[in-house]
């Protein structure tokens, strides 16, 4: 069973609609025991960083994913979802992150002729291999974002041009994140849920 994380900042409905598309087992879910038995954990995010992580906190779900993340439990973090699993956040004041992956999530810097929020489709670039980014060389996704992931080059799988090199994927162990909506990113995105669906199953 796949657990889309429910703490009321997520575009769960499109992300739910997409599993249910690939005929995958999915539940919404900010119920302790689901998350924790959880085969694969998704949290997407749409809002500002501060909101999400104090939500997160009220129902108490901080520690439950970390904890289903140290028993090895695959995590996709999802637009604002993937930038929770940063260390720290910038957006409107200082916030502390899930920490999953070392970094900072800093405002897209201002360039003439790229307006910021960065929306609309942007090829990707591969960086290096990870189980989710087979066939995405030169593919195209959606994006809606003001912020990124300032993150090691390590951590980072797959890039966009923009006003900078934006991450848009990275990983660290089992925990992975897109920066673009792969539920609004047709079969490309559909093949990276698949995928992040197929290592849950082999994790």
């Amino acid at each position: 069973m796949i657990i889309v994380i429910d703490y009321a900042a997520g575009n769960t409905a499109n992300v739910l609609r997409a599993l249910a598309k690939l005929g995958v087992e999915a539940d919404l879910s900010g119920d302790k025991e689901k998350i924790l038995a959880a085969d694969g954990l998704i949290l997407p995010g749409v809002g500002a960083y501060p909101a999400a992580m104090a939500e997160l906190e009220k129902r108490g779900l901080v520690n439950t994913i970390k904890s289903a993340v140290a028993q090895g439990t695959p995590l996709l973090g999802i637009c604002l979802g993937m930038q929770l699993l940063t260390e720290t956040g910038l957006e409107h004041e200082e916030t502390v992150g899930l920490g999953f992956i070392p970094g900072v999530c800093r405002t897209i810097p201002m360039k003439a002729g790229y307006p910021v929020p960065h929306i609309g489709w942007s090829e990707l670039k591969i960086k290096q291999e990870s189980p989710l980014t087979v066939g995405l060389e030169n593919q195209s996704v959606y994006f809606v974002h003001s912020y990124f992931t300032d993150v090691s080059a390590d951590y980072i799988d797959v890039t966009a041009n923009y006003s900078m090199e934006v991450p848009a994927m990275i990983h660290k162990d089992r925990v992975y994140g897109v920066q673009f909506h792969p539920e609004k990113s047709g079969k490309v995105g559909l093949g990276i849920l698949q995928k992040f669906v197929a290592f849950c199953g082999e994790t």
